[in-house]
């Protein structure tokens, strides 16, 4: 590599750090509200302990889907800042803002069928009682998170991602102060327990939408205007592919979140010593690659930039510095998993665990770092291809390697260990290889559309606002 070569990645190497790092401390920011909200509800009560497991996982699964959906919105923004500059990014920030709406509105109108779900389970009627009053709340809150995504999406779209990074900010601040008042009923707030924790989560999310609100620039309004007074049939046209493509994004978040949840569920049947060690290391994992989402989505805005440019060839270089990048992160988060796994897991109570738990944790914690470098891979991938527009080949992928393949098997070689705790190691291995297969399918993907010139993201011209 010359010295010219090596002056081209070191800039594309400071745009993506400049893109992913507020975005990065976004999702931190949010794992911190994550961890304080479960911690709250675990110390609350034994019956809000279980149901928010179940509570938790089906509420994002349905959440993460409407978001998804919104979110493709930052991809549309992308191409058209690199096309054209702030006047079409606006018009298709406007666009997303208007599907936002309707998606917000939409989950609204499930809450009373959202709060029924639980009952369809045989658990004890104390907990699915506590678990349908979160679903209930998480149905207003997460109309309240796909409005944000489809406001952010502009922000994020234009590479102005610290926006992104107060607002998350002030919100998960707040998000922790209402869960903790609203659970115990401290500063001067009701005691709510279960159902606190799902206010306390939508006082945060109403705190972002009005900072959202403010930051807007008068551009996006007046197109959003324009928009809003056109006739049907025109409307429609804009919003066809905006919906389809959307669909398909959102589809592949929330079967992604339903996979997760399954495993956690499948990995229960190796017994309480196996589902104990199994939580142990899920908020590790969590460390190793929710920074990596940021990563994640720096990259595929610049893509996205590049594809509105038609510069196809920087495409490649932004894909290899980002990777280069996480693959560091991960390589240090590896160490402390295989070198130092006790002292990783300390602060999670491990040391307050049985022997049994601890040496199955450890063993866990050692081979981690194979599911995060897959998913490095597989989440980078995703994001890329969403900024092509090439939504269908992701979702397929997803739904094969995952549910027909991974899921499957995973539950088959787990039916044969039945009881045994030790098994668990092999249960992240092989979900990792599968993962990383999801990854390979995703890149080989991109590769073929950087080769072909190819782009599924079709933008309509900006309206007069």
């Amino acid at each position: 590599m010359n010295s010219n070569d090596a002056g081209l990645y070191f800039r594309v190497a400071r745009k993506v750090l400049n893109v992913s790092f507020p975005l990065m401390g976004a999702m931190l920011g949010n794992l911190i509200m994550m961890l304080v909200d479960r911690i709250c509800l675990a110390r609350y009560s034994s019956d809000t302990l279980v149901a928010s497991g179940p509570a938790i996982h089906t509420a994002m699964a349905i959440v993460t889907f409407f978001t998804g959906f919104a979110g493709f919105s930052r991809s549309c923004v992308a191409q058209a800042f690199g096309r054209s500059g702030q006047g079409q990014a606006a018009y298709q920030a406007a666009v997303g803002i208007l599907v936002g709406a309707g998606l917000a509105t939409i989950l609204l109108v499930m809450a009373p069928l959202i709060e029924l779900i639980p009952f369809l389970s045989n658990r004890p009627a104390a907990i699915t009682h506590l678990e349908s009053q979160f679903l209930y709340w998480s149905a207003y809150f997460g109309s309240v998170m796909t409005l944000n995504m489809a406001l952010s999406s502009y922000f994020s779209g234009i590479g102005k991602t610290r926006v992104t990074l107060i607002v998350g900010l002030i919100g998960q601040l707040v998000s922790i102060v209402m869960i903790i008042g609203l659970v115990f009923g401290k500063y001067g707030l009701p005691e709510l327990g279960m159902r606190g924790s799902a206010l306390g989560t939508l006082s945060g999310t109403l705190v972002m939408l009005g900072c959202y609100l403010a930051y807007m620039p008068r551009d996006v309004w007046g197109h959003l205007k324009g928009l809003i007074l056109k006739r049907g049939d025109s409307v429609g046209s804009e919003f066809f592919s905006r919906i389809r493509k959307g669909f398909t994004i959102g589809g592949s978040a929330g079967i992604t979140n339903l996979g997760s949840a399954a495993f956690v569920w499948i990995v229960a049947g190796l017994g309480t010593i196996g589902l104990a060690a199994n939580n142990v290391n899920l908020t590790v994992n969590y460390i190793g690659g929710v920074p990596l989402i940021g990563l994640g989505i720096g990259c595929s805005v610049l893509c996205g930039n590049a594809l509105g440019q038609e510069d196809y060839p920087q495409i490649p270089r932004i894909l290899f510095v980002t990777m280069a990048i996480e693959l560091t992160y991960v390589a240090i988060i590896a160490f402390f998993q295989i070198v130092t796994p006790t002292l990783l897991l300390t602060p999670f109570g491990l040391p307050d665990k049985p022997e049994e738990i601890r040496q199955v944790s450890v063993a866990t914690a050692r081979v981690l770092w194979l599911y995060t470098v897959a998913f490095a891979f597989s989440m980078t991938g995703g994001a890329v291809l969403e900024s092509f527009g090439l939504t269908r080949f992701l979702f397929s992928t997803r739904i094969v390697l995952l549910w027909v393949l991974s899921i499957p098997v995973t539950y088959a070689i787990t039916a044969t260990h039945l009881g045994n705790a030790s098994f668990l190691p092999t249960c992240w291995v092989v979900g990792s290889i599968f993962e990383a297969s999801i990854g390979a399918m995703y890149f080989w993907r991109i590769w073929l559309a950087v080769r072909k010139r190819q782009n599924g993201i079709v933008l309509a011209q900006p309206a007069t606002p």
